[in-house]
């Protein structure tokens, strides 16, 4: 039986691609190689976001060939679609999917004839992601993306349906929706085609909504221009949407937002944050910041701190900003030194610290639904997960409840998360159900 070995750099959507390869391989008769045997076949799936993914793609690929002498391997993703030539002289590579429409042909090539229409599990994790689409169409000034994943193309509901119903029914209890731009979900099915309603991701996560079963749903990144009415209340009636969301801020300041081509203003980024919170359950939003964008100032960067305090984030995901070849950002005048950017990642890093621990403070006394992940590293006999609103907790349990949804209480906010106690679900007599707490750490 051939043996076959699989490395993911980057994002979620590449995590969904190498996983349908996965299932394509063991379907044609593949096996993953263990981790002191040498595999005949490798495949890496790139990222190009930063010229650093450029380079352990490249340190990935060289690693692999050292480690499996005379393997063939394949590389795919966005590195390899932006400098197929360069990767194509490294190491035993063997094909370079420019395309991914070419992968089909390239897998063929080795044997594999049967691909999936989609995904039956997500190897080695709790929660699998489904890819609803993929492309961008947008230019922000700092980014790569749209040169290496061009267009919009859309899964059709059924597909994505059927995936979903399979997963829960493998036991999966979240299900993560990704895509590069899941908020254009539908725009290229239905943009412009007389007599055909629009099918939007609000209608799509109404319709997975219907799938019985304990399980959760989750939103990956949205923009907050494209968080409308019809959103807010698909969101609102959705009994399996967690009520957590990611729009990202990049910065707070209007002006860096002009000079991105972001397309809104932070003032609308905050009605939007707050229509949210008047609509939903106390909902988390965590989000995405640029620190030293070029021209950035002292007065923008104080800017961007005001806004992430006024939008109450979960989570920041603080990124100093990288030139990227390719991009017009990279050529922007008034670079800031790196030795600033770091010094505002920092403090704005600060800043993320003290907005997290409010929030976690907010949970303590609630309800918690967890999905259990691990076990905790630093209380034995302790389980950690993630809480609907994306928040960590850790609670007293045993580890053959990892990768199931766990009824908590929250009892104490800490910076790291939740600590939380078990809670049981009765009967309250009157057809409801109440939580009672059961199993409080002592």
């Amino acid at each position: 039986m051939p043996t076959c070995r699989l490395v993911t750099l980057g994002c979620k959507v590449n995590q969904y691609e190498t996983q349908l390869v996965r299932e394509a391989l063991v379907r044609s008769g593949f096996r993953e190689a263990a981790d002191d045997e040498c595999a005949d076949l490798c495949v890496v799936n790139t990222c190009t976001v930063t010229s650093t993914g450029d380079a352990k793609s490249r340190q990935v690929i060289r690693q692999l060939a050292r480690k499996n002498p005379g393997t063939r391997t394949i590389v795919m993703g966005c590195y390899a679609t932006r400098a197929p030539e360069d990767i194509q002289r490294l190491p035993s590579v063997f094909e370079v999917v420019r395309d991914k429409r070419e992968l089909p042909d390239v897998l063929q090539r080795v044997g594999v004839v049967d691909i999936p229409e989609g995904i039956s599990g997500f190897d080695g994790r709790k929660r699998a992601y489904v890819k609803i689409q993929d492309g961008c169409i947008l230019r922000c000034t700092y980014c790569i993306i749209p040169q290496v994943r061009p267009g919009l193309q859309s899964r059709s509901p059924a597909e994505i349906e059927r995936e979903v119903r399979r997963l829960v029914d493998a036991g999966y209890q979240e299900i993560v929706l990704t895509g590069i731009h899941i908020g254009h979900y539908g725009v290229d099915t239905t943009r412009g085609k007389s007599g055909r309603p629009p099918f939007r991701l609000w209608h799509l996560f109404r319709r997975l909504d219907r799938i019985p079963g304990r399980w959760r749903m989750r939103l990956s990144s949205i923009e907050c221009i494209e968080i409308n009415d019809d959103f807010l209340a698909a969101a609102a009636d959705c009994e399996h949407l967690c009520p957590h969301f990611h729009p990202a801020l990049q910065s707070g300041s209007d002006r860096i937002l002009l000079k991105m081509r972001r397309r809104y203003s932070v003032r609308r980024f905050l009605d939007t944050v707050q229509r949210m919170r008047e609509k939903l359950d106390n909902p988390a939003f965590t989000t995405d910041v640029i620190v030293g964008f070029p021209g950035e100032t002292e007065t923008d960067f104080q800017a961007t701190i005001e806004a992430c305090r006024r939008a109450a984030f979960s989570k920041i995901h603080i990124f100093p900003f990288s030139p990227r070849k390719g991009t017009p950002a990279a050529e922007f005048p008034e670079q800031v030194p790196e030795r600033l950017r770091r010094e505002r990642v920092q403090r704005l890093s600060i800043v993320e610290r003290e907005l997290a621990f409010g929030y976690y403070r907010q949970l303590v006394g609630q309800r918690l639904e967890v999905l259990v992940e691990r076990q905790s590293e630093q209380r034995p006999g302790w389980l950690r997960g993630t809480d609907r609103r994306y928040v960590p907790v850790e609670f007293p349990g045993s580890t053959d409840e990892i990768g199931q949804l766990v009824e908590c209480r929250g009892i104490q906010a800490t910076p790291e998360g939740v600590v939380a106690e078990r809670a049981a679900v009765l009967n309250d007599g009157g057809g409801g159900a109440v939580a009672e707490s059961i199993g409080r750490p002592r």
